[in-house]
């Protein structure tokens, strides 16, 4: 198990870090060399070894970082015990609102979806980490608001899929975010237009969960 810093960073660690995350995002963890990792952080190739035991030790350490920030924005998972359903939609709510406004428009977005994608595509050893660091965890937690927002079951197959659907809609927004600013008409993806994405998606999800008005 990764333990997840509880502040980012400094100094070689820092750089290191991210280029891993940079290069591992770009070229994967075995097309990325040390010598690669070391020139493109400015540092003595010896800190890798120094810092993180190896290549293997910075590639838990950038996962590690990935979830410190991803808790940063979308909070580390809670009980959900004792919410009603219109408290549960709400905080569901907030949540998507948060990573919708970091992932779709901050900068520092990007490398960390190009990270774990190629990580997550590859299977194995990474992808357990990043499952059992954040996104297990997470998952859990919403599909838990989830069953509650709408009366159903949280280990169901339907809700679990609903979460990952839910997911998959964020990811979009920076995967295709060239075609979305072209069909919007928009120059950017920045606060104000992740906000009105997060207002449909947020809608979306009211829908799903509660159905129509009464």
């Amino acid at each position: 198990m990764i333990e997840i810093p509880d502040k980012p960073p400094e100094g070689a660690q820092k750089a290191l870090i991210e280029a891993g995350l940079l290069l591992f995002g770009q070229k994967g963890f075995d097309a990325t060399s040390t010598r690669e990792l070391a020139a493109k952080a400015g540092v003595n190739l010896a800190l890798i070894a120094y810092h993180f035991g190896g290549k293997d030790g910075l590639r838990r350490a950038v996962v590690g970082e990935v979830a410190r920030r991803l808790m940063a924005v979308a909070g580390a998972p809670r009980s959900s015990a004792g919410l009603t359903p219109a408290a549960a939609l709400r905080r569901l709510q907030t949540i998507l609102r948060g990573v919708v406004a970091f992932i779709g428009s901050a900068p520092e977005a990007g490398p960390m979806v190009n990270f774990a994608l190629t990580e997550l595509s590859r299977g194995g050893a990474a992808t357990e980490l990043i499952h059992d660091c954040f996104i297990g965890p997470k998952h859990a937690e919403l599909s838990e608001l989830w069953a509650i927002a709408s009366g159903a079951d949280p280990d169901s197959e339907a809700v679990k899929l609903s979460v990952f659907a839910m997911i998959g809609q964020v990811l979009y927004f920076r995967l295709g975010r060239e075609i979305v600013m072209r069909r919007m008409g928009w120059p950017s993806i920045g606060p104000a237009e992740a906000g009105r994405i997060g207002d449909v998606i947020a809608e979306n999800l009211r829908l799903l969960t509660q159905g129509e008005p009464r």
